[in-house]
């Protein structure tokens, strides 16, 4: 990515080091996946890189900075001048909502909502907030990603907040839950907040594709699962049948 639209980032992060940070510009471009601190950054011309990129791109360099290649340091930059990700997606259930809280919020039986989990194991429980662990299915690699969530119910005002506690690739991740009543049945709605760590795979814009196409497929699930729980709680699918 190029935040200034005439230059490439690490060339613009390359001249400043040189610059203002006494860089030898030949042994960077010899070893050029060298980390600042194998190219003889110290700490004196880190707090001069923040300064300079503070100013210019109004994004603040880490502490560890100096373990990172170049490249490194203009990805971070890149992805700290693009803003956060948010995504708002939300499906009608013809359920009554009282069915549908029920359901969404029994975290420990997750495995039969989303068919994304692999597994869900409840690490605590305190009152209305409950802390546990997701194990996805394996990816296209093999890989079944993890991580620890905490989520805090309120039933009076028909919310859920939650948050990533192990955040993995996010800077951090929340998520809002609402669920609405309307003719028919229950609204409920999904609102994510996060931002990608420099190191992630995928940045801010990527994720945020990801998360709509996915949140798009687990609601529509999610809907089919408890409509017909609806149905055979009312008798209606025998009747049907």
């Amino acid at each position: 990515m190029t935040v200034a639209s005439d230059r490439p980032l690490a060339a613009q992060i390359t001249d400043i080091l040189v610059t203002h940070c006494g860089l030898d510009a030949q042994a960077a471009a010899r070893t050029p996946a060298a980390s600042l601190e194998e190219l003889g950054m110290d700490s004196l011309a880190l707090l001069e890189l923040s300064a300079v990129v503070a100013d210019r791109w109004r994004v603040k360099i880490p502490e560890q900075a100096g373990q990172l290649s170049i490249a490194g340091v203009a990805d971070l930059v890149a992805r700290k001048a693009d803003p956060p990700g948010h995504t708002e997606n939300g499906i009608e259930i013809a359920a009554p909502l009282p069915l549908v809280w029920e359901v969404t919020n029994d975290v420990a039986r997750w495995t039969e909502l989303f068919t994304e989990y692999a597994a869900v194991e409840i690490l605590d429980r305190t009152g209305d907030t409950v802390r546990f662990r997701l194990t996805m299915h394996p990816d296209e690699n093999g890989v079944a990603w993890s991580w620890v969530s905490e989520r805090t119910a309120d039933r009076a005002s028909r919310q859920v907040h939650a948050h990533r506690v192990e955040t993995g690739p996010f800077e951090y991740m929340r998520i809002h839950w609402r669920y609405d009543e309307v003719p028919g049945g229950t609204r409920m709605t999904w609102v994510q907040d996060f931002a990608m760590k420099p190191t992630a795979p995928v940045d801010n814009a990527g994720m945020t594709e990801r998360i709509n196409a996915n949140s798009k497929v687990q609601l529509a699930v999610i809907k089919e699962r408890i409509e017909r729980r609806a149905a055979v709680s009312t008798g209606k699918e025998g009747r049907d049948a």
